[in-house]
């Protein structure tokens, strides 16, 4: 499996600085809207920006999108990465303003951030750390670190065994989550400088 990158433009992503990320660190980048060219992708990174439910339905108006999505990651294996948004759409819900479905891949919802301490501002923005769960165990993708947030809701998962990362903003946050060869993250590694890059590098090699 090689450093080939399908980088999904449904219109909602942030797309110009995770593909020039990605060039940096050596991936052979393909930026499309043509599910046949995500059903044959070698590695595939949802990224997103902007509310759940206008992501999602963006993903849903690309003819065929979600099912190459699933017939390639879900059931074929392939290293999927979503960043941001594109990691809550893995979720089973989305709770901001309307209830929207997502893609259920990983069970839980979004929901907005509640900081514990009334002083701690919402949105979540700027850089934070990222720490490391007793499950991520097996994941060589993601590593402790410092990474650049900038987000309002919070993906809580269904099952622990599903986080990967944690993070802490007026109470714990959800970085990172993960199952077999699928993984989002909250952080935007594109806006995370080193840590940021080291991590595409090391999604490109990952062999889950």
């Amino acid at each position: 499996m090689g450093n080939s990158v399908a980088l999904i433009d449904y219109g909602a992503g942030n797309l110009h600085s995770v593909e020039n990320a990605l060039r940096k660190v050596g991936a052979e980048v393909n930026v499309t809207a043509d599910s046949d060219v995500v059903a044959r992708a070698e590695r595939i990174i949802l990224p997103g920006v902007g509310s759940f439910k206008s992501c999602a339905e963006g993903l849903r108006a690309v003819d065929g999108m979600v099912e190459a999505m699933e017939s390639r990651a879900l059931s074929g294996g392939v290293p999927f990465l979503g960043i941001c948004v594109g990691m809550q759409l893995l979720a089973t819900r989305g709770l901001e303003h309307d209830t929207t479905d997502g893609l259920d891949w990983i069970s839980g919802d979004v929901e907005l951030i509640e900081p514990d301490d009334p002083k701690v501002k919402v949105p979540h923005m700027g850089w934070n750390d990222v720490g490391l769960t007793p499950h991520a165990h097996g994941n060589e993708v993601v590593q402790p670190g410092e990474a650049y947030f900038l987000h309002s809701y919070r993906f809580h998962a269904e099952d622990g065994a599903d986080i990967v990362a944690m993070t802490d903003h007026g109470g714990g946050i959800v970085a990172a989550v993960g199952r077999d060869n699928l993984l989002g993250v909250q952080f935007h590694p594109e806006k995370s400088q080193a840590y940021g890059l080291d991590l595409l590098s090391r999604f490109l090699e990952w062999n889950p």
